[in-house]
């Protein structure tokens, strides 16, 4: 093993027990010993000048093309024992030169203007539909769920998500409602059916759109029932609306856009109005995006601090009228997603090929131990437009929620999807 790639090691590796099978069959080994032991083969010496130049970027495309694999413990194992490491003990300074450049160029990385947008959504959410058949629950709900429970099934608080969601916009029947970033259509659809809303969901994918419009023609309500999905940019739409919901969008948003973002919502907003946004965010200050997930899996994306929301909601002329943060909904969520597509491993490789396969089992196992050790939570930010619109406690959501159905029939399956995946 290279002696830099050694030093860097044992100086971040101080718990645990990390085995390395360097490209002599030599065997290193780092930690303390202590916990479920996780090893690790190294595929050439290339590949170990990689982590010493990024070691952000090394584990992720190493793992992608086979010169970095697992031979002990699971890919989850490995990124787990590295993030629990450097939560406390960051990378050295000369490391960290990538990291610190990659923070400050940010806003350019995540300039995101419509049709930079639309591109970056086609890169993720218009691949082979099939793949997400095998991983998601039923309604292809692709966001954090809302678990009571740890050992609850998948779509059970993938429902509650959608009525904790409804609760917050105490909706009425008859209200307009837009929902952003829509996806394939099953937050929209509880909304019409549970509460009679009319609503519009409106997406950059022309994937989930089809679908959507196919779920709306199998339902059989009457039409003043039925969602309407559009293939829109959130800058091109016109309101008013008297609800506004967005989940799992904003983080397609880019920093440079969050003024534009939340001034379009204050314009389509209604004067008694109430907006809902529930976004992945971070507890820590603002960050830049991990290089493999923007290279390779969200294009674009970005999660913010609760700072840089704030900062562009005050502007807008918005309200803040209730903010709650999700802590380890989303761990679980994904823990539910990778453990399903790990079951579903030879189907993915016969759609997509074994690479993109390494590619997305590290993508939902490094977004899980995020969401355990690196500060990643998920912000419902509330929103009205005048300060009197919403009851002055919390009870009414509550209260809302229990009287709202856990599920409709027949939108809670899209098309083609198969039963008890």
């Amino acid at each position: 093993m290279l002696k830099p790639l050694s030093l860097l090691l044992s100086t971040i590796i101080r718990e645990g027990d990390l085995s390395v099978v360097d490209p002599d069959g030599k065997l290193h080994r780092f930690g303390d010993g202590r916990g479920a032991p996780v090893r690790i083969e190294t595929a050439d010496r290339r590949f170990e000048w990689h982590p010493l130049l990024d070691p952000e970027m090394a584990a992720g495309e190493g793992y992608m093309s086979g010169r970095l694999r697992v031979t002990q413990g699971t890919v989850y194992d490995f990124i787990a024992l590295t993030m629990k490491n450097v939560a406390s003990r960051p990378f050295p300074a000369y490391a960290q030169v990538l990291a610190i450049a990659r923070n400050w160029i940010r806003p350019l990385a995540q300039f995101n203007p419509a049709r930079r947008a639309k591109r970056n959504v086609r890169h993720h959410y218009d691949i082979d539909p099939r793949i997400y058949d095998l991983f998601l629950d039923p309604d292809r709900q692709y966001s954090c769920a809302y678990f009571a429970d740890p050992s609850m099934s998948l779509a059970e608080p993938q429902a509650a998500k959608k009525r904790h969601v409804a609760a917050k916009l105490r909706l009425e029947p008859g209200n307009r409602v837009l929902d952003i970033g829509s996806g394939w259509g099953g937050l929209a659809l509880y909304i019409a059916r549970a509460a009679g809303a009319d609503v519009t969901g409106i997406t950059l994918s022309e994937e989930q759109i089809r679908l959507a419009r196919e779920r709306t023609k199998s339902t059989g309500e009457a039409p003043e029932r039925t969602p309407r999905f559009e293939l829109r940019d959130y800058r091109a739409v016109e309101g008013p609306f008297d609800r506004i919901v967005s989940v799992g969008m904003f983080e397609h948003v880019g920093l440079p856009h969050y003024g534009t973002f939340f001034a379009t919502v204050a314009r389509l907003l209604a004067p008694g109005g109430t907006a809902l946004l529930h976004t992945i965010g971070r507890t820590d200050r603002p960050a830049g995006t991990n290089p493999f997930i923007a290279r390779y899996i969200f294009p674009g994306g970005y999660i913010p601090a609760l700072s840089e929301i704030m900062k562009a909601v005050e502007a807008s002329g918005l309200i803040v009228s209730d903010v709650e943060v999700l802590r380890l909904h989303y761990a679980e969520t994904l823990l539910a997603w990778r453990r399903r597509f790990l079951a579903n491993r030879m189907a993915a490789v016969a759609i997509a090929g074994e690479e993109f396969c390494r590619m997305w089992e590290f993508y939902l196992a490094g977004s899980e131990a995020a969401f355990r050790f690196q500060n990643f939570v998920v912000f419902q930010v509330q929103l009205i437009r005048k300060i009197d619109t919403l009851p002055v406690t919390r009870d009414y959501m509550g209260t809302t929620e229990t009287a709202l159905p856990l599920a409709m029939p027949d939108t809670d399956r899209p098309q083609g999807i198969a039963a008890g995946r």
